[in-house]
């Protein structure tokens, strides 16, 4: 029993210094543009710094946000049903494309087969796409795209929602990792510096919850990253 706790409280210590580490850094930002603030700035560079703000704070927000949900998966209190992901993959595209522009990145949608649902919850498969963008966004060249998909898996009996970017490929011992289809803790990722590799726990936090998975693949000129859900015997109307 007292392995068992202090077990606990090293994987909740191990995920609180992940935290800290991932929040550090725009906060860190934010703090830096705040300083740069000065009244002989031009109209056009005070605006860019405001933007830089604006997408710094937004993207720790978002990081709260999804650590509150991760909180809430303990007392099960996200619903599993039919869910059709090429709707919230939409949704994503519309929201980011201004997010992608800024930062000198393209965010394209593909559907590869007909519209199936998936068994899962809309808030956390939103979640799932969210931050599989970022996660391409933030490792991605400048100028090059990234493509969301949604396909069918496994003779149909799953739906393979993912993105594929075209930076560093993905370091292998991640890769291994996801290979088991799931992330025990976060682990670093060494192309990024700096990152704790919380956004990619969370995704596999969420998938495992949605008896899915995470997975990945290793290209030449970059990775797809992705989860598999559940396909849902009813019918898409849409």
């Amino acid at each position: 029993m007292r392995r068992e706790v202090t077990r606990d409280l090293f994987g909740m210590e191990s995920e609180l210094v992940s935290v800290a580490h991932e929040l550090k850094t725009p906060l860190a930002l934010i703090r830096q543009l705040a300083f740069g603030l000065r009244n002989d700035l031009s109209e056009q560079e005070l605006e860019r710094i405001a933007r830089q703000i604006s997408v710094t704070s937004e993207r720790a927000l978002r990081m709260v946000s999804e650590l509150t949900k991760v909180a809430r998966l303990e007392d099960a209190l996200f619903e599993l049903e039919p869910v059709n992901p090429r709707r919230i993959c939409d949704q994503a595209v519309l929201e980011l494309a201004n997010y992608f522009a800024m930062n000198h990145r393209q965010l394209k949608v593909k559907y590869h087969n007909s519209a199936r649902l998936v068994v899962a919850n809309a808030e956390l498969l939103s979640s799932v796409v969210y931050n599989l963008c970022g996660n391409a966004m933030y490792y991605s060249e400048k100028d090059t795209p990234s493509e969301l998909f949604v396909k069918t898996v496994d003779f149909g009996s799953r739906v393979r929602v993912g993105v594929r970017d075209f930076g560093p490929s993905l370091p292998m011992n991640i890769y291994r990792h996801l290979k088991n289809g799931f992330l025990a803790a976060p682990t670093s990722i060494a192309m990024r510096p700096g990152s704790s590799g919380l956004g990619l726990y969370i995704v596999s936090k969420f998938a495992k919850y949605m008896n899915g998975r995470i997975g990945a693949i290793r290209h030449n000129d970059g990775t797809t990253l992705f989860v598999d859900l559940l396909a849902s015997s009813q019918r898409s109307l849409f």
